[in-house]
Formats: structure tokens, C-alpha cells, sequence
């Protein structure tokens, strides 16, 4: 079985600090670790610079990792003008995050669910508008489905009909995203098999997870038991969002890799030469804390990737 993970350091990490990380260094943040095998990174976010501005430089970022063979580029997007600015860029991929939190929509992008609604409506209109080699695909991210710290618990069936409307709307997919490190093995299991359900397997492959509680791993686990095959994660576990107040750190790239490999599931990633460009990382942002076991255990010895010829 092959498990995509998507590299969500350079967005979900670097809008969580305080530094400015150069754009030099992410440029050599992202070839070092499309080097590696990883298949998809989110180099970004074309949100207002003076919001985030550790991310005004993703128009610049995009461009580079393009030329990149190989590798999809990915983005957030906070609205139709950022997804207009993200088409024209080239991107591969865009998510627009949908608070099931009503919340927390309006403390994240100042907009109601059914203003969510049409701004997905006017989206998914102006992706259909270009040629079909130049299409984007366009998932809505499920952003605190399993629990919000502004509201507490989140109502399931409020998750699924919001996925509903979202493929009813034309979206390409959905991607479940606990952004406040709420949920549990249980409640992953229970709520993709109820999505997959309602919208279609193929409509929902991806998960974003945070380890804030811990959980993260397990929560890995039971996505994978309920059919997920795209996981996102963080390089050192950097991340959390500026709007939800106590959602720390993502899970970590290299604790899952390994997580995958020694189970048996091919991810096509190189981990010595991950953990190379976690130590490059660290050196760009030597005031950060990265978070992980495998970097500080190494691996074990007889480690055996899950495929021979990793890439």
C-alpha cells in the first residue's frame, strides 16, 4: 500500500513563529526535501501580507518548487482572490479551510458558513474556467472537525453536511483537519468511514492532524484503518494556528515516515537524508524548537524500508 504524505512545515509551521524564515532558505528547505522523496509540499499561503507575513513570499515559492521535476506543489487559500492568485501562479493543488467551527470561521477568515459557501461556489466557477491541463485540483479542508477551542465539540452530522455541500458545490474533495488536536482514534474512524459514505471514497483521501494532545499517531492509524492514503504533516512538528488559541504543533514528517515504512507501507521517502534536511531546517530557525523521536533515537538497527529503492 502507498501512503502520500504532504509537507505542510512551509505554511502550517512557518505562520505559527515569530521569525521571518529567508525565502533563500525555503527554496533550499523545499528542494532539499523534494530530494527526498516527498511527493507534495504547501509551500504557502496567498493570504494578505500583512496578516502573515512570514508567507508573503508564496507567489515567489510557488514559481520555484515548479521547477522542480516531480513534485506537486500545493497552497492555502483564504478566498476567491487568493485562489484567483493562486491559479495564475500555476499551483497544483488548492485548499480553502471551512471551519465547521462557525466560530472559528468568522475568527479565522471573518466569514459565515454561507459565506463559505459562496466564496467555494465562485471558486470552483473560476477553476472551470481554465483549460484542463491548467486546473488546480481544489479540496475543502474540514478545519476543526473534531473539536474547536473557541466552541468545544463539533457536531458529526454538521462535519458530513458540510462535506456534502461542499462536492455538492463542485469542489474536487474534502480533507478532514483537526486543527485544535481534539480528536481521537475513535472519532477519526468514525467520521471518514461517515464522509466516505455520504461523498464518495474518492472524495476524501487526505487527513491534517495535530499532535497537541498526543494523539497524532494514533489518529494516523485510524485514519489509515478507515481508508485515508494522504497524510499531512510538519517537518520537526512545527505548526498551529495563529486563530484558534492552543492548537500547537503538527504532526512530525519524519516520526510518521518512519511510523509508515517499519509497518510495511511504501512512501517513497528517503529518512536519512529527511532527517539531513531537519538538521538544515533547525539551522535556519536555531531559535525554534523541533519536536520528534526518531531524530533524537535514530533509527533502529535493521530498519528496512518498506520497498527497496525508495523513490
Amino acid at each position: 500500500m502507498d501512503i502520500e504524505i504532504s509537507e505542510v512545515g512551509l505554511r502550517d509551521g512557518l505562520q505559527n513563529i515569530d521569525r521571518i524564515m529567508p525565502t533563500t532558505a525555503k527554496k533550499a528547505w523545499i528542494a532539499a526535501e523534494a530530494a527526498t522523496g516527498v511527493p507534495e509540499i504547501e509551500v504557502g499561503s496567498f493570504v494578505p501580507a500583512k496578516l502573515l507575513p512570514q508567507l508573503a513570499d508564496t507567489a515567489e515559492l510557488v514559481a520555484f518548487a515548479k521547477t522542480l521535476p516531480g513534485l506537486k506543489v500545493a497552497v492555502l487559500v483564504p478566498n476567491l482572490r487568493g485562489a484567483e492568485t493562486a491559479i495564475g501562479c500555476g499551483v497544483d493543488k488548492m485548499s480553502i479551510p471551512f471551519s465547521v467551527s462557525e466560530t472559528h470561521s468568522q475568527a479565522n477568515l471573518n466569514k459565515t458558513h454561507p459565506q463559505m459557501f459562496e466564496q467555494i461556489a465562485l471558486i470552483v466557477e473560476a477553476v472551470s474556467e481554465q483549460r484542463p491541463a491548467a486546473r488546480p485540483k481544489f479540496e475543502v479542508g474540514l478545519s476543526t472537525a473534531f473539536g474547536c477551542t473557541l466552541e468545544g465539540p463539533i457536531d458529526e452530522d454538521l462535519v458530513v453536511r458540510t462535506a456534502e455541500r461542499a462536492i455538492e458545490l463542485g469542489a474536487d474533495e474534502v480533507g478532514l483537519s483537526d486543527t485544535t488536536g481534539y480528536g481521537n482514534p475513535a472519532q477519526v474512524r468514525r467520521l471518514a468511514k461517515r464522509i466516505r459514505a455520504a461523498v464518495g471514497e474518492d472524495r476524501l483521501t487526505g487527513i491534517h492532524l495535530h499532535n497537541t494532545r498526543g494523539q497524532g499517531l494514533a489518529n494516523v492509524m485510524a485514519a489509515l484503518e478507515a481508508g485515508l492514503t494522504t497524510i499531512d504533516s510538519s517537518l520537526g512538528g512545527l505548526g498551529g494556528c495563529p486563530f484558534a488559541p492552543g492548537a500547537s504543533g503538527n504532526i512530525v514528517t519524519e516520526d510518521l515516515v518512519f511510523l509508515l515504512e517499519a509497518m510495511g507501507l511504501h512512501t517513497g521517502i528517503d529518512l536519512e537524508r529527511l532527517l539531513a534536511v531537519r538538521a538544515e531546517v533547525q539551522a535556519a530557525l536555531p531559535d525554534e524548537t523541533l519536536y520528534g523521536f526518531v531524530a533524537d533515537a535514530g533509527l533502529p538497527k535493521g530498519f528496512a524500508y518498506a520497498r527497496q529503492g525508495r523513490g
